[in-house]
């Protein structure tokens, strides 16, 4: 069966029992229905440990032994929306225990719990059996989760994603106080927060009042902690004459410089946080056995690789490129009605993390690799259906997925005068 559907609906056999489980923090609600829909027994609720985890075995196991059924239980499918992170536990319990597992899309069990009542709301026992006739009606998927090492770059790498963001948010902490109390700081140094410089500045006399208290020896002094050359008086003597033309505000002076302090301790640990995950996630990119073929391709770096890896897993447990960009969330959609017709856009019903290592490495690549940069002008500026520049992005991570999974499939390294096709090639020569 070329149907998805039709395939995963022929998996239900009549001896297969189905769980539709609703995930919480606390305390799951599980469901037990037969290949036709129909519930066995009543709804059980079991808490978010080894105790609970073992009620519901038991239930499966007592289903299971139950003479009366009609039609003796032969597998056992269970059923839950992979969403945040609660999932995870229970997933890998089941799986552990022999059981498959499979995941339900959230925005369909949404839209599918008010065929029972004709009433949309929400409680986890009725979300439950929605879950378990949704999988009933082929309406599921395969969740992936990664195993060994690509496990460790996934945890690494959204942990790298998580040092970054709060980086950022410190940054912009920071940045709001000194336009607050020292706007004309900008002027000294152009970048406040990236020079060894202007941390040490930042972290001794980051206003202007205590930068005219101290001697130009002081602050040279203090300068000359973090660095040795490249900064004399002529960069003091400028601090100075700047800061006794400030306009910044004077209240809460060393409220706001303790805070400053406190906010580049945290940046700096972030900032070694970040460095030391990037190391392991060479370490491990290294044993992945892909390492020289992925790094081959001119544009793409240690980091960008070892994510991408996180979040796919092992690339050749797709049949083909097409599957990673669905599952990345690339297929593209179509809203059309009679006569009218919109324009095509991805789904976005994919991973999101990975959408964005795409775009990035896309992005670079762009300026760094021959090969992409002339296939993203050729989609820009073609007379024909010129695409934008995020659109031509998306197309460029696409054909990343292509020649990251080409290779590794086909066990060959990058070859430039391969990526583009013979009849890419002409269409190129013609634009």
């Amino acid at each position: 069966m070329k149907n998805r559907t039709s395939q995963r609906i022929y998996e239900i056999s009549l001896g297969t029992l189905i769980v539709g489980v609703d995930v919480a923090k606390e305390v799951h609600w599980a469901r037990f229905v037969d290949y036709r829909g129909m519930e066995y027994g009543k709804a059980l609720s079991f808490k978010n440990n080894r105790k609970g985890y073992e009620s519901i075995l038991a239930k499966i196991l007592e289903i299971s032994k139950d003479k009366t059924l009609r039609y003796p239980i032969e597998s056992v499918v269970i059923g839950m929306e992979p969403t945040g992170h609660y999932w995870k536990a229970l997933a890998s319990y089941m799986k552990e225990a022999g059981y498959r597992v499979v995941g339900v899309d959230p925005y369909k069990t949404k839209q599918a719990k008010a065929l029972d009542d004709n009433s949309q709301t929400k409680n986890d026992k009725k979300d439950a059996i929605t879950i378990a006739r949704l999988v009933k009606d082929g309406r599921y998927f395969d969740p992936y989760l990664p195993q060994e090492i690509y496990g460790e770059l996934r945890v690494l790498s959204n942990g790298r994603v998580s040092a970054q963001k709060r980086s950022s948010a410190v940054k912009n902490t920071i940045t709001a106080i000194i336009d607050e109390y020292f706007p004309e700081i900008y002027t000294v140094f152009k970048k406040p927060l990236k020079g060894k410089t202007s941390r040490q500045i930042l972290r001794i006399c980051p206003f202007p009042v205590y930068i005219l208290e101290m001697d130009e020896a002081d602050i040279l002094a203090e300068i000359r902690k973090v660095v040795k050359r490249t900064v004399g008086m002529k960069k003091v003597l400028e601090l100075k004459s700047t800061a006794k033309d400030s306009i910044g505000v004077g209240y809460g002076l060393d409220a706001a410089r303790m805070r400053i302090k406190w906010l580049l301790d945290e940046l700096e640990l972030l900032e070694r946080q970040v460095a030391e995950i990037e190391q392991a996630m060479e370490v491990i990119l290294n044993k992945t056995g892909y390492a020289d073929q992925i790094l081959g391709i001119k544009g793409i770096g240690i980091v960008t690789a070892a994510s991408f890896l996180g979040e796919v897993g092992d690339p050749l447990r797709f049949q083909n490129a097409k599957q990673i960009a669905n599952y990345a969330g690339y297929n593209l959609t179509e809203d059309s009605s009679g006569k009218s017709k919109s324009g095509t856009i991805i789904s976005k019903r994919g991973r999101k993390q990975l959408r964005s290592i795409l775009y990035q490495m896309a992005f670079t690549m762009v300026g760094a690799n021959a090969e992409m940069k002339e296939l993203y002008r050729h989609l820009t500026t073609r007379k024909n259906n010129p695409l934008k520049k995020k659109q031509a992005l998306v197309v460029i991570s696409k054909k990343i997925i292509t020649v990251i999974h080409s290779l590794l499939k086909k066990q060959e390294t990058y070859k430039p005068e391969l990526v583009l096709g013979a009849v890419r090639k002409e269409m190129l020569k013609a634009s």
